[in-house]
């Protein structure tokens, strides 16, 4: 399945996180490697939070991820929340439906 990681942040985010940075780069890279994160990245325009993509079994690796995100150890995200999404069209959907479906 897939699942959404959806984070909340401070106001001045952009600037607070740059001491976690290569932390949070470096634990988002782990989960990349270990195949449970897929895309993740922040919001543009204001910069006000992130999304990020998880394909997993359950939500748990999610959970565990965001627990222990430096981003989150250190307040700049003020809330966050993990979504399962049923993912039908795309060459990497979990749920792809047949082509001939209207």
């Amino acid at each position: 399945m897939h699942y959404l990681l959806i984070y909340d942040a401070v106001p001045d985010y952009a600037e607070r996180r740059k001491p976690f940075r290569a932390a949070h780069l470096a634990h988002a890279r782990a989960a990349v490697a270990r195949g449970e994160l897929v895309l993740g990245g922040a919001f543009a325009s204001p910069i006000d939070g992130a999304v990020l993509l998880f394909r997993s079994e359950s939500p748990e690796p999610v959970e565990v991820f965001a627990k222990t995100d430096p981003y989150v150890v250190n307040g700049l995200v003020t809330n966050w929340r993990v979504r399962e999404w049923t993912t039908v069209v795309g060459a990497d959907a979990e749920c792809p439906l047949p082509p001939d479906l209207t």
